[in-house]
């Protein structure tokens, strides 16, 4: 994990959390752990994976 941030990541891969981006990832694979850790601890929050370089969010 990198930071938290409140604007989209240059080159990474982050957490939106109920619309808002919450924290950086610099992998694909550590995005996705800690995007399925949340998803069980809060399973009632939206949760997708956004891709800086494609633009692109993945649902979990």
């Amino acid at each position: 994990m990198v930071a938290a941030t409140g604007q989209s990541p240059a080159s990474a891969y982050a957490l939106e959390v109920d619309g808002q981006l919450k924290c950086e990832f610099t992998t694909r694979d550590g995005a996705r752990a800690g995007a399925e850790e949340l998803k069980k601890r809060l399973h009632m929050l939206q949760i997708r994976i956004y891709d800086a370089q494609t633009n692109a969010r993945e649902e979990i």
